[in-house]
């Protein structure tokens, strides 16, 4: 592991894996313990994955997350880079290989112990002698029982109890007082004896820790999937040589150098030569994408049969792969409001379990005379009655659930997006770069005076600093027709209207109708014709000349058509099948939009709207009782997308709105809209799924365990059960939501996870 620092800046989360947590008492003390240290915000721990996150609002010092965890009674071990996770990786791999060898002699152990009980169901008197009975049982105590003992030693330095402590106390409990039978040995004493229920609890419950552990790491493939893709090396090409480098150290603006079946180390633009990219882990899209130059490419894809030469746009940290990983894992961490009151009803699970164990050994010693029913009832009450279930029902499907989510390119950053997506009723689009492709382009030009290059001269010379679409398509157009353009003056930006600037001394306006309304700009002579382009629903950017004596006059506009994007009827059609309501809210003028709301049968079309306006709509439908969804990609969507129950952005559009949605969605595809709404189903589900049988388990079974329905072997077999089976119902989400690979796909998982790193 990298070494610890003494300082951690105060902007960030810390990352810690934790040895030890076995139910939910374990999460709520961890939790606890990292809480109290001063400088710790916030701090969740996943019981699934054994990881904690820690938000700080203070500098800490070393080692002092650490210690907390600690004195609680668990290991904790900071995690900082991708190479930390690897290494942890190999060590938990190291373990099971571990736990397995003490599995398989256990059970070797504890096999004689258990045969004459299967003997007298066949009438065969197959009893061990007494002494060889307490071999056998001390062994399988020292084999599978010391890291029971050791956890509950830690558990009880800490002031606290834990499944360890039930499962140790039951099986001393049936040993010990097996072991005092022995001293007083006399023929025939071996009936009396309970050394198989203390070696087959221990066995019992190792193989369900053995199985829970190979199903959690199974859990997070999706993430390690993702962080195999980012290889430790790039090829830097610095005066015509190549030098390999730590990927670390790339610096945007760096000349990168990408061989065929190579992964790209980060996000960058291809400046030289020709190939296809393998995105499908960081979007979802099975297919390979064409790559030439000017085209993006993301950090962590795998580059195909080609040679490319890419300019850096981000440093590693900031790559796409990166990105995902941050977000998948920050889901992964959180809790639901469901989890929290789990965790609550769990942690009085061991002290109530305690009671009721010491009340039916003493009802079935004093009240019936049995002292011997009254222990074994009692162990195995204590056996059965770990919250494990309930602890793993929530954040074993939330893992499974994100990370495969996450490989059809949905990232739901926020688990409490789930419930909410469950209960949306009606869905909200932004019309350009979301329902439609982003790519518009210039079809017409209008101006008062004849002169469309001066026209065309003085929008792409405002716009040309801008990055909305449409203003990128008027500066194409005008490169494309070789018009110049110059340098605008006093350039101020009027989010969700247009641009104001001085241009070789003229004051020019240039943006959307109601900026013309509000400069008091009249566009009456050319009425007609912008609503003959309205009317085929093309947007129009209008230009204005305010001089410096007299009114304000229009100059012109430009209209811009951009398609629907493929797929989007069906998309609509599949929201629509499901009962919900779709709305289009955008900035471009009201005819055009209702044009393209009834071109693509949506029920509800608003035009002529400012990012506050659209926040505002979003507000008076949930007043009115509506569970609203907000997906767009711009900056100026970053306000709607908050103020809506759930905000779903497209990953091609601004951060902004990215950091602001609880649903990030990485290709820009209406299709992924309801898929999301549907996984979200599919988690939330499994969730309850998951709480119902960990609920039923724990109230069929600890009364027959406390009446002597249960002996402490099949106690022990059906805690372990209870929990595999959890872990088991959770995994079957990753077959449900991971997307099948389609014909034409370029690499298999299998060959993703060799490229792990660049060879010189």
């Amino acid at each position: 592991m990298s070494p610890v620092a003494a300082e951690i800046p105060t902007d960030r989360h810390v990352d810690l894996a934790l040895e030890g947590l076995r139910c939910a008492a374990c999460v709520g003390r961890v939790e606890r313990a990292l809480g109290a240290v001063p400088g710790v915000e916030r701090a969740t721990v996943n019981l699934a994955s054994g990881r904690a996150r820690v938000a700080l609002s203070a500098v800490l010092g070393e080692g002092a997350l650490e210690e907390a965890v600690a004195h609680a009674g668990y290991r904790a071990e900071r995690l900082r880079r991708s190479d930390d996770l690897e290494a942890l990786t190999r060590n938990e791999a190291r373990a099971a290989r571990r736990d397995l060898l003490v599995l398989a002699l256990s059970a070797a152990l504890t096999l004689p112990l258990v045969l004459p009980m299967v003997g007298a169901l066949a009438g065969l008197a197959l009893e061990l002698p007494a002494l060889w009975q307490l071999l056998l049982a001390s062994a399988v105590q020292g084999l599978a029982g010391s890291r029971f003992y050791l956890a509950a030693w830690r558990a009880l330095k800490a002031g606290g109890a834990s499944m360890d402590s039930l499962v140790v106390l039951g099986t001393s409990a049936a040993f010990g007082l097996s072991f005092l039978r022995v001293l007083g040995y006399a023929e025939g004493a071996e009936a009396g004896l309970y050394f198989e229920a203390s070696a087959s609890v221990l066995t019992l419950v190792l193989l369900g820790r053995v199985i829970e552990d190979r199903a959690k790491r199974a859990m997070g493939a999706a993430v390690r999937a993702l962080a195999a893709l980012r290889p430790a090396r790039a090829r830097l090409e610095i005066g015509g040589r190549t030098e390999i480098i730590d990927t670390d150290a790339v610096l945007p603006g760096d000349l990168l150098v990408v061989r065929p079946g190579e992964a790209f180390p980060v996000d960058g633009r291809v400046v030289g030569g020709a190939s296809q990219a393998d995105e499908s882990l960081l979007t979802g899209e099975p297919l390979p994408v064409e790559k030439g130059p000017e085209d993006p490419v993301s950090g962590g894809a795998i580059n195909g049969d080609g040679l490319l030469r890419i300019r850096a746009t981000r440093a590693a940290a900031g790559s796409a792969v990166s990105r995902i990983i941050r977000q998948v894992e920050a889901a992964q961490a959180a809790k639901p409001a469901i989890q929290r009151q789990v965790d609550r009803v769990s942690a009085i699970f061991v002290p109530a379990a305690l009671a009721l164990a010491v009340v039916s050994g003493l009802v079935w010693w004093l009240g019936f005379g049995d002292g011997a029913a009254g222990l074994l009832n009692a162990v195995a009450v204590l056996v059965i009655a770990c919250p494990c279930a309930l602890g793993l029902a929530t954040p074993t499907a939330i893992v499974v659930g994100t990370g495969a989510a996450a490989r059809r390119g949905i990232l739901i950053g926020d688990p409490e997006a789930l419930e909410r997506a469950l209960r949306v009723t009606t869905v909200a689009f932004d019309k350009t770069g979301t329902l439609t492709e982003g790519k518009p382009q210039v079809a017409a030009l209008r101006p008062v005076d004849g002169d469309s290059e001066a026209l065309l001269a003085l929008a792409a010379t405002l716009q040309s600093g801008s990055t909305h679409p449409l203003a990128a398509a008027v500066v194409r157009h005008a490169g494309e027709r070789g018009v110049g353009i110059g340098a605008p003056e006093a350039l101020t930006d009027l989010p969700g209207r247009g641009l104001e600037a001085r241009v070789r001394g003229r004051e020019v306006i240039v943006g959307s109708r109601r900026l013309m309304a509000e400069r008091n700009v009249s566009t009456a002579a050319l009425e007609a014709a912008a609503r003959a382009e309205e009317e085929q629903g093309r947007s129009l950017v209008w230009v204005a000349e305010r001089p410096d004596a007299g009114h304000p006059r229009v100059l012109g506009f430009l209209a811009l058509a951009d398609r629907p994007r493929a797929g989007v009827r069906d998309a609509l059609a599949a929201l629509r099948g499901a009962g919900i309501k779709t709305l289009l809210l955008s900035g471009d003028h009201t005819a055009s939009v209702e044009a393209l709301a009834e071109q693509l049968d949506l029920d509800h079309a608003a035009g002529e709207l400012l990012p506050a306006d659209k926040a505002a709509m979003l507000e008076r439908l949930r007043g009115s009782g509506q569970v609203t969804a907000m997906v767009g990609d711009g900056i100026n969507d970053a306000p709607a997308l908050a103020a809506a129950d759930l905000g779903i952005a497209m990953g091609e559009g601004s951060d902004v709105a990215m950091q602001t949605a609880a649903i990030t969605l990485m290709r820009s595809d209406p299709g992924l809209v309801p898929a999301a709404l549907a996984v979200a189903g599919s988690i939330r589900r499994k969730i309850r799924q998951n709480l119902f049988w960990a609920f039923i388990y724990n109230a069929v079974a600890l009364p027959l365990a406390a009446l002597g329905l249960l002996s402490p072997m099949v106690a022990g077999a059906a805690m372990a059960a209870s929990s595999v089976s959890v872990v088991l119902n959770s995994l079957a989400l990753k077959r449900e939501l991971e997307p099948v690979p389609e014909k034409g796909a370029r690499f298999s998982d299998k060959d993703r996870l060799k490229i792990k790193g660049i060879e010189p």
